[in-house]
C-alpha cells in the first residue's frame, strides 16, 4: 500500500494525541507532516506536531514548499516567533524548515510526497530522507518508520531500513503514537534509553 498524489494524503489516518485539526492536516498534507518530523526535537512531540497548523493560521492559509522555500526569512522567523512560539528556538527552526523546503523546491519540484513516491525500497526511501536538511540517520529512520506505519507508505524492505524503529508494536517514537496510552509506552521507552545512557557514561 502506498500513498500517492501531490498534496493529498490517502488511505491511512494519523491520530496523535493532538488536536483534531491539526491531526487531520498532518493526514492529508505531505508537507504537513514533514514539517512535524522536522521540528520535532527539544520539544514534546504534541508540541512539534501541532505547529504545523498554527502555521496554516498564522498565514491565513496553507503553505506549499515553494512558499515557503522563498518566503523573506525575518517575517518567517516572527511568524515562528510570536507567542506561543512553534518551537522553543523559533529562529534555528524557521531557518530549518526553509532548508528542508528549498530541498523540495529543488529536488522534487516542491512536492512533498515526491520524497517518497517511487523509491524502489527502503532503503532508498531511508537515503532520500536522510538527503533532507537536519534529519541525521535516527530521525530518518523514525520517519521511515512514521510513514510506513501511519501513511501506508511501504517499499519492500522499510522496517528493515528503519531499524528498532520499523518493528511492530516496539513503541520507540512517534511512528507507533496513536493514542495516550502508546503516548505513554514511548515515553517510558525514552526514558528508560535515557537512563541506561546516563549509567553507561557513570
Amino acid at each position: 500500500m502506498g500513498v500517492r498524489g501531490r498534496g493529498k494524503m490517502v488511505g491511512m489516518a494519523i491520530t496523535l494525541p493532538i488536536d483534531d485539526a491539526a491531526n487531520e492536516y498532518l493526514t492529508r498534507s505531505p508537507l504537513a507532516l514533514l514539517i512535524g518530523m522536522t521540528l520535532d526535537q527539544q520539544i514534546p512531540l504534541e508540541k512539534a506536531f501541532s505547529s504545523p497548523y498554527v502555521l496554516v493560521q498564522r498565514l491565513g492559509h496553507e503553505p506549499t514548499a515553494h512558499e515557503l522555500a522563498e518566503y523573506d526569512p525575518e517575517p518567517l522567523i516572527q511568524i515562528f516567533a510570536t507567542p506561543p512560539a512553534l518551537h522553543r528556538f523559533p529562529k534555528a527552526m524557521a531557518g530549518r524548515v526553509q532548508e528542508v523546503c528549498r530541498v523540495l523546491a529543488e529536488r522534487y519540484d516542491g512536492d512533498p510526497a515526491g520524497l517518497w513516491d517511487g523509491a524502489a525500497d527502503g532503503h532508498e526511501l531511508l537515503r532520500r530522507v536522510q538527503g533532507l536538511p537536519g534529519f541525521g540517520k535516527q530521525k530518518a529512520q523514525i520517519f521511515v518508520a512514521l510513514l510506513g506505519k501511519q501513511y501506508g507508505v511501504q517499499p519492500e524492505g522499510w522496517r528493515a531500513a528503519a531499524g528498532g524503529y520499523g518493528e511492530e508494536g516496539s513503541h520507540r517514537s512517534v511512528a507507533d503514537i496513536v493514542d495516550g496510552p502508546s503516548l505513554a509506552k514511548v515515553r517510558e521507552y525514552k526514558k528508560q534509553m535515557k537512563a541506561e545512557a546516563k549509567a553507561a557514561k557513570g
